[in-house]
């Protein structure tokens, strides 16, 4: 699985760079290096929202936080892996 997360200039304000690394913690964590490729990008369209994440290419983008990210992690896409 290929998660994007956003650090165009809304995103970055956002704290995407946060984000990532609280991502790429939990992946380590629960082992997923082999599931989850974890890669940064420019804009999704979707600032207002922002930190962007596009999984997988799908329609929708979910809106992180560093202060949801983990549970945002765990609860969308570590589902979308098992």
């Amino acid at each position: 699985m290929i998660l994007k997360v956003c650090i165009g200039s809304a995103c970055h304000i956002k704290g995407s760079y946060d984000v990532i690394k609280i991502i790429s913690k939990v992946i380590e964590e629960e082992g997923l290096e082999k599931e989850v490729e974890l890669k940064a990008c420019f804009c999704l369209n979707n600032c207002t929202d922002g930190v962007s994440v596009d999984i997988e290419g799908e329609e929708k983008i979910y809106s992180f936080s560093r202060e949801n990210a983990e549970k945002q992690f765990k609860e969308i896409v570590k589902e979308k892996i098992l």
